[in-house]
């Protein structure tokens, strides 16, 4: 099992919505999800709610020493994917969450705001030597600022001796994402042929595949076996 944890000492930059339109993403991939949400504001449990389809999982995780037994657990139940949401600000349950992960999300809009914030997020993250991207999230459709932001986010990791990464496609603000999170689906399911959804179909792919670089070779060669031994009890079962 893989765990990405999404991760911003500012507050809306949209956290919660990524984490649930990557769960899906990967869902439709093939993976078993569960969302873990480490924010008291629960956004990712009321979306749940009022959710008709059984997955993902949504778990909610009240203190950050929760996830040295919960995500073991989680990979014995089958999951492939934890996606962990955090809450603004620094808390020990953001520093778990980063040192539990095997990739940390920065989302950041390409405000000046953000972009200061990112900082002290990265310096976090770093301290846990974890692999990291940021996430220009919110963006307009076309603006100089978003180069601009891309520009200041690799020189913010530059100045942390960290090689600057932002993940793409950047996602552009549009109404079809809280659409959807208002029906209780990712935009991937409220409009599968947008533009929105392509996007974070897209941004999936680069995260899986920063994913498989992250990962152990150990790691790699266990998870093949593992589906080698899955194909070979389908096939005994008939």
């Amino acid at each position: 099992m893989q765990t990405i944890a999404l991760v911003s000492q500012k507050g809306g930059t949209g956290k919660s919505t990524l984490a649930i339109g990557l769960a899906i993403a990967a869902m439709q991939d093939g993976h078993k999800v569960c969302l873990l949400e480490a924010d008291p504001q629960g956004t990712v449990s009321n979306w749940r709610r009022r959710r008709a389809q059984a997955e993902p999982a949504v778990e909610t995780v009240a203190d950050g020493a929760e996830f040295a037994h919960r995500l073991p657990f989680l990979a014995r139940c089958g999951v492939t994917l934890a996606i962990i949401d955090t809450a603004a600000g620094h808390s020990a349950a953001a520093e778990a969450a980063i040192g539990a992960a095997d990739l940390c999300l920065i989302p950041a809009r390409p405000s000046p705001a953000d972009i200061e914030a990112a900082a002290p997020t990265l310096a976090a993250v770093r301290a846990g030597d974890k692999p990291f991207a940021f996430v220009l999230n919110q963006t307009p459709v076309r603006s100089f600022r978003i180069a601009d932001a891309a520009g200041a986010l690799s020189d913010t990791a530059i100045s942390l001796n960290a090689s600057g990464v932002v993940a793409l496609p950047y996602i552009v603000l549009r109404n079809d994402q809280q659409d959807a999170l208002g029906a209780g689906l990712a935009v991937t399911e409220y409009a599968l042929g947008g533009k929105s959804a392509e996007e974070i179909r897209s941004l999936w792919r680069w995260v899986s595949s920063r994913l498989a670089v992250a990962a152990p070779a150990e790691a790699r060669i266990d998870l093949g076996a593992a589906a080698a031994n899955s194909e070979a009890d389908l096939r005994a079962a008939g």
